[in-house]
């Protein structure tokens, strides 16, 4: 029987013994965040998103779609108070291009400085409510 085992176990050497292949193996990183191409980055966040099956419990609910009729009264609001706009900074400023004229103006709580420069106007405007203050310069045509 030791003889039989001898012999099996010399054919089963000799079956497995053919010739080893080798390769090399070379690490690629996927993550950007790791040095992987940053093309990835876009399919790796959605992939995760899609397996998020969590939601966050304080996140705010997303806005209802408005209807056609809303989306008509919104739109109608927006016109309305744009060319409300567009009387009182003529009513303010004067009609016309060259209607920007130097001075102090009030308006709410707020302050507005129109004071020419070099090649333009430069608008400081004051929140006299919170203190916040914000310069915009228009530069001259």
């Amino acid at each position: 029987m030791k003889a039989f085992l001898r012999w099996v176990f010399v054919l089963l050497l000799a079956a497995g013994a053919q010739r080893a292949a080798a390769q090399d193996l070379v690490y690629r990183a996927i993550n950007p965040a790791f040095g992987g191409d940053t093309f990835n980055y876009q399919w790796l966040l959605s992939s995760a998103q899609a397996q998020n099956s969590i939601k966050d419990p304080d996140a705010p609910a997303p806005p209802a779609p408005l209807d056609q009729l809303q989306q008509f009264q919104q739109s109608l609001n927006q016109q309305i108070l744009g060319q409300l706009a567009q009387r009182l900074v003529g009513n303010q400023f004067g009609p016309g291009s060259d209607a920007l004229r130097p001075g102090n103006y009030q308006v709410g709580t707020y302050q507005i400085g129109v004071v020419p420069n070099g090649t333009g106007f430069s608008i400081n405007i004051l929140d006299t409510s919170t203190g916040n203050q914000t310069t915009i310069t228009i530069p001259g045509t």
